[in-house]
């Protein structure tokens, strides 16, 4: 799976560059700039994330682990659900997935917290 993160995040960053793009020519005459905000914070969060994909897939090249294919996991989910909702936030304008935003934005912030730990433990056994 390692090589997978790397290729996801890629594929995920060209997506969102291509998302972003779409929202701000595409989109700006027909969405509230409010819904255009939505928009490009999906996007925002969508290329940040697929970033970290990338590091993922680098870093379990390296040292393969059950932990990191959790934080890659957790990115990739949150990723879609995250940027996902607000996507269809801006389009549909229904707040209600607000509540997947939430789940989505739980699933970024684990996927952070456990990389943190990969890290931390592969520096202290390095």
């Amino acid at each position: 799976m390692t090589r997978n993160w790397t290729f996801l995040g890629a594929i995920l960053g060209a997506l969102a560059v291509a998302t972003g793009a779409f929202g701000a020519h595409g989109l700006k005459d027909r969405l509230s700039a409010e819904a255009l905000a939505w928009w490009q914070t999906g996007a925002q969060y969508q290329l940040a994330h697929a970033l970290a994909l990338v590091v993922v897939g680098l870093v379990a090249q390296r040292r393969a682990s059950k932990a990191i294919e959790v934080s890659g996991a957790a990115f990739a989910l949150g990723i879609v659900l995250f940027s996902g909702s607000l996507y269809a936030l801006a389009l549909s304008g229904m707040r209600a997935l607000g509540a997947v935003m939430s789940v989505g934005g739980l699933f970024l912030l684990a996927g952070w917290v456990v990389f943190a730990l990969v890290v931390r433990m592969s520096c202290a056994f390095a």
